[in-house]
């Protein structure tokens, strides 16, 4: 769809202004149909960022600071997230064996079949969602890198 069209106008104050709102309005889009997705397995989109940053270390443990600064969302409540996954029984919370001050989490077998299922479910998605080849692909993630090169 096209942003004048999402957004019932078309007056920016240029191209660059209307760049920004049509990557925040795709982001929001993008969430939007990924959330409708995780739904059906009871998990937020937060929850699923989560999964998929323990999935990346497993079968290692991994401290809640070192997902907290992985999420894509930076403002995430990581200690609360943990533990809705943890009522669901998808990741496992303990003492960290060096440090006992801090906490490591671990997925579980139940947490690792639920990523795969919702993994599965999100691919189809997108390859549905995103009618763009490699390369475009690419230049997209280079054009969103340059915005971001500036980023703290």
């Amino acid at each position: 769809m096209k942003l004048e069209i999402a957004l019932q106008s078309n007056k920016f104050k240029n191209e660059i202004h209307k760049a920004s709102l049509n990557i925040l309005y795709t982001a929001w889009w993008l969430k939007t149909i990924t959330v409708k997705e995780l739904k059906e397995f009871g998990i937020t989109h937060e929850q699923y960022n989560v999964l998929r940053i323990l999935k990346g270390k497993y079968p290692d443990q991994v401290c809640v600071k070192e997902i907290a600064s992985r999420m894509i969302e930076k403002n995430s409540n990581v200690p609360r997230i943990i533990d809705r996954l943890e009522l669901k029984k998808l990741v496992k919370r303990s003492n960290c064996s060096s440090d006992k001050r801090e906490t490591v989490i671990i997925l579980t077998q139940a947490g690792i079949t639920i990523l795969d299922s919702c993994n599965k479910k999100i691919n189809e998605l997108m390859d549905k969602a995103l009618p763009i080849n490699n390369q475009e692909a690419m230049t997209i993630n280079a054009l969103l890198e340059k915005v971001r090169q500036n980023e703290e």
